[in-house]
């Protein structure tokens, strides 16, 4: 099966459409071995600096550059259902294929 990721909802139904996919499910739809889905801009972004080190919640030019290990996200406000969604689209074990069908931002 393969799991089409689009960049907004617009997008996954017009791509849904041509593929032939028409099952309606919650935040995707599937059908035909697609799975298609999308993301509502962007779902994720890092976390405030602050989050790896309360020193970081004022900034100094002696603390630059912050190169954090391992790097950390959120979900955006507003984004974590769909992120939920997709997070567990891209464990299903049906999957064999991911197509990033995204912009290039």
């Amino acid at each position: 099966m393969q799991l089409v990721i689009a960049e907004k909802p617009s997008v996954g139904m017009a791509l849904a459409k041509v593929l032939g996919v028409k099952g309606r499910k919650e935040g995707y739809l599937e059908g035909g071995g697609y799975l298609v889905s999308w993301c509502i801009g962007h779902l994720v972004e890092p976390v405030p600096a602050d989050t790896y080190n309360p020193k970081y919640s004022k900034w100094s030019y002696i603390d630059l550059p912050i190169f954090p290990d391992p790097w950390q996200y959120q979900a955006l406000p507003g984004t974590q259902k769909q992120f939920q969604v997709l997070s567990e689209l891209l464990k299903d074990s049906r999957m064999d294929t991911i197509v990033c069908a995204t912009d290039v931002g």
